[in-house]
Formats: structure tokens, C-alpha cells, sequence
């Protein structure tokens, strides 16, 4: 058997064991596979090092509730894995439970970076009516006329802009979650 050479450290962790455990768990990754990649990034390592073809043999469970899967696939099929949980922005293990979960966006082709990207943009456009109507509220409190007008526009599209970011909120965030078969809703939009 060709086994890797390992480097050990050993470092105290001044109490940050129980919040790297947790996150470990939560991107169903071992705690070495995080440390690493950790590392690797301050570092100023860009991830394609033997650090991270490493990870692809040293990932594992990291709490009871899960087990570890060994499954044997060609290299392409391993290097397809790799890169489609690497552009979801996911661990191996959550891109596959994903998958297997039928998550649309991951089935769809893994545009989950961007699907979350989308709802950002939108939420940030949503914050700016928000200010926009407090300014206008704070103008027509100080019965302030003029500085108001140019705020007329913004009233005309409030309630549209507001559904319409509902609307793209509530079809992204369905995409972003598992689905069965047959629960599988779709957002339309009014008129």
C-alpha cells in the first residue's frame, strides 16, 4: 500500500477547539481538512497544492450523526466531484448530500455562488428604498416640499420593486433547498 507521508503539528488552541470542531461539522469536513485549508490560505497557497489533493483522501466524518463513505469512481469522475463542490462553495461531502437531496441548483449545474450572489445584490437594492424612504419620511415630517419631490419616482415602482425582490428572493432561496419530487413550488408572478 502506497501511503502518504504525514507532517503532524500540534498546536494549542487556546480555546477555539469547540468553534473549529463546529465548523468542521458544519462543512462535513475533518478538522485537519479545515486547519489545512486555513493554513494553506494564509499562507498564500492557492489551494491546488498537494495540501488539497490530500483532502480528497483525508476528509471523514467528524460527529456520530455522520459516517463515512468510501466510493470508487474514475478520476475524472473524482476530479468532476471536486470541481463541482469547489464552485458551490462546498465541502465533497455536502456538495454530493446536496445532490442526493435533489437541491435544484446543485442538479441544475452548482450555480449556488451565484444564486447567492443575486439575493445579496437584491437585498442591497432593497436596503436603498428602505433609506430612501426614511430620507423622504424625515423631508415630510420638516414639511420640506422641494427635497422631497425627486423621491416621487422612487414612490410610483415602491410596491412592484418590493414584490419583485420577494418574488426573486422566495425562487432563489427554493432553489437553494432540497426538494422532493413531488414538493417542488413554483413562484409566479402577479400581474
Amino acid at each position: 500500500m502506497n501511503t502518504p507521508a504525514h507532517d503532524f503539528v500540534t498546536v494549542d488552541m487556546r480555546g477555539l477547539k469547540a468553534a473549529l470542531v463546529a465548523r468542521a461539522q458544519a462543512e462535513r469536513v475533518s478538522v485537519s481538512v479545515l486547519v489545512r485549508r486555513a493554513v494553506a490560505r494564509d499562507l498564500g497557497h492557492d489551494g491546488d497544492g498537494e495540501a488539497s489533493r490530500m483532502d480528497l483522501h483525508t476528509a471523514g466524518p467528524v460527529s456520530a450523526a455522520t459516517v463515512k463513505l468510501s466510493i470508487r469512481m474514475s478520476a475524472e469522475e473524482a476530479r468532476q466531484l471536486a470541481a463541482g463542490a469547489r464552485a458551490a462553495g462546498l465541502s465533497r461531502g455536502a456538495y454530493l448530500a446536496g445532490l442526493i437531496a435533489n437541491v435544484p441548483v446543485l442538479s441544475a449545474g452548482g450555480g449556488r455562488t451565484e444564486h447567492i450572489a443575486t439575493l445579496m445584490a437584491s437585498c442591497a437594492e432593497l436596503s436603498t428604498l428602505s433609506r430612501n424612504v426614511h430620507r423622504l419620511t424625515a423631508l415630510l415630517r420638516q414639511a420640506n416640499v422641494e427635497p422631497a419631490r425627486p423621491y416621487r419616482a422612487m414612490l410610483d415602482t415602491l410596491a412592484s420593486d418590493v414584490r419583485r425582490h420577494l418574488e426573486l428572493a422566495a425562487r432563489l432561496l427554493a432553489d437553494l433547498q432540497p426538494q422532493g419530487r413531488s414538493t417542488r413550488t413554483t413562484v409566479q408572478a402577479r400581474p
